[in-house]
């Protein structure tokens, strides 16, 4: 019973949300666990599902040069965050997920966290025929190059915090993005590389409802637990 209440994890669904008001609600949730475990008290995981209004986030150790236009011409919000990884965008269509773990409870370290991640994502293409698949230094989840395509393209991207082997920020998810957004940085800071979404590989739009419930179930499979909906969010 132990095993099971570490292995629990609440889910967050805020729906179409700006960037800032669930920034500073995973925020909040990421300090109370750092708290608890500096102070030796249980903490608690979560994990949040939301889209946001077209945004712009650089991570802490990201160049400005990868964002190719004025701020006038970003034509959306921008944000300097404190999660890794370079410039990504953000906005509706757009699969966000922020996992607030305590890793310590889920037994692993950043860096099977961050494979777990990887897993999930790759593990939630297969119902749609698509192989997401690792690249050497290049973080996230790519469609490889095959069947014609000029470049490889990535459908997930990832970028995490972690302090006290607690997590925040996480990953996003391409399903029906609007993918000229991305024409305006270089995403992750990666050249010569492209980015596709669901929607584009499959040439019809996708639920968001449905990509969610894949997402879900493949989260509770690699991780091992248990995701109990917020009294706030409706079961799916």
């Amino acid at each position: 019973m132990k095993d099971a209440l570490k292995n629990s994890i609440e889910l967050i669904d805020t729906g179409l949300s700006p960037y800032q008001e669930v920034f500073a609600m995973q925020e909040r949730l990421f300090l109370q666990n750092v708290a608890d475990k500096e102070n030796g008290n249980p903490t608690k995981n979560y994990i949040i599902l939301c889209q946001h209004p077209p945004v712009f986030t650089l991570g802490k150790s990201g160049k400005r040069e990868n964002i190719l236009v004025s701020d006038v011409d970003l034509h959306a919000e921008f944000y300097h965050v404190n999660r890794g990884g370079d410039v990504t965008f953000h906005g509706p269509g757009q699969l966000v997920v922020y996992p607030i773990l305590d890793l310590d409870n889920m037994h692993m370290g950043l860096a099977q966290y961050i494979r777990n991640i990887e897993e999930v994502i790759i593990n939630s293409l297969l119902p749609y025929h698509l192989k997401g698949e690792r690249i050497e230094n290049a973080a996230g989840i790519w469609l490889r190059n095959n069947n014609g395509t000029p470049h490889d393209r990535k459908i997930g991207a990832i970028g995490v915090k972690a302090s006290r082997n607690v997590t925040m920020h996480g990953l996003a998810f391409n399903v029906n993005t609007n993918l000229s957004y991305f024409d305006k940085i270089v995403p992750c800071g990666l050249e010569g590389k492209g980015v596709t979404s669901l929607q584009k590989e499959l040439n019809h739009q996708v639920s968001l409802n449905e990509y969610k419930l894949h997402f879900l179930q493949s989260f509770k499979q690699v991780f091992s637990c248990e995701v109990i909906p917020s009294a706030e969010t409706p079961i799916l």
